[in-house]
């Protein structure tokens, strides 16, 4: 029996002491408090998309991207995965000594179905490492382009859904601010990001708007919603996305008009294709 209520019934305490979640006591401190409490209300989103796939059938691999630690992994394989007797978690990340701790801790646990690939995500998406076909991605804070290349590589693999948590991503603002004289005057929707700081923060924003509608124009159902307890007000947006073969010309008109009304025609190789 667990003996702080925080903790969901039948998770491993071995496990959230080797996280450092818990101390060797079994206590835990604020700040592990509200990481797994961040890491919990995440997992209630991606809980029934899994039990999705198990009732379907389909292929139940989950590939979490910019894994970390694998805080995530760890998590989803210890509620989920090693209750069933199928599916494999993989976690891609590009710190080789951190993909070493979490080989050898899935090893410590007695996790079989985890694997940890030392690749960048752009290197994932052709490796042969990596299944054909995929159930699921995450992605939870891969910094810059990384998210990006998790939906290139989601795409690549057919993959059912998507749970996204966006981080920063510079591109797009970049190009803001290199266009930002040829474009300020030519309407008052420019004022979004004549300032620098509203560069930064719009530059942003647009990002995963762009990011939505590339998974909408490949036939995604796409919802955006927000992470409650999250700290940084840039990190809280968790996009999911479900493949439904949705009508996608509309979807690609959309996103071919919102690049060109704001300058961003050298990124159109990286929302178009």
């Amino acid at each position: 029996m667990n003996l702080i209520p925080e903790i969901k019934p039948g998770q491993s305490l071995e496990l959230l002491k080797e996280l450092h979640i818990l101390t060797r006591d079994g206590k835990i401190n604020q700040d592990s408090r509200r990481k797994l409490k961040q890491v919990y209300h995440l997992y209630q989103f991606i809980e029934p998309l899994l039990n999705e796939l198990k009732v379907e059938g389909t292929d139940l691999s989950v590939v979490d991207h910019g894994a970390g630690k694998s805080y995530l992994g760890f998590i989803i394989y210890d509620l989920f995965f090693k209750k069933i007797t199928e599916g494999t978690i993989y976690g891609i990340e590009t710190r080789d000594e951190l993909v070493r701790k979490s080989q050898d801790l899935a090893k410590k646990l007695s996790f079989p179905r985890m694997s940890f690939l030392n690749l960048s995500v752009e290197e994932s998406i052709c490796s042969p490492l990596l299944p054909a076909q995929v159930g699921m991605v995450t992605a939870l804070h891969a910094c810059n382009t990384a998210t990006d290349d998790a939906i290139d590589f989601g795409l690549k693999k057919n993959v059912k859904y998507f749970v996204l948590v966006p981080c920063c991503q510079a591109e797009v603002a970049a190009e803001l601010r290199k266009t930002k004289s040829k474009m300020i005057g030519k309407s008052f929707f420019t004022e979004m990001w004549r300032h620098p700081i509203h560069t930064r923060e719009f530059g942003s924003h647009i990002t995963n708007v762009l990011r939505c509608l590339k998974l909408e124009a490949h036939g995604y159902q796409v919802t955006v919603t927000e992470l409650v307890g999250w700290e940084h007000s840039m990190k809280n947006e968790l996009i999911v996305a479900q493949y439904k073969d949705l009508p996608r010309k509309h979807a690609q008109e959309r996103l071919t008009a919102l690049i060109d009304e704001l300058g961003l025609n050298d990124l159109t190789s990286r929302f178009l294709n």
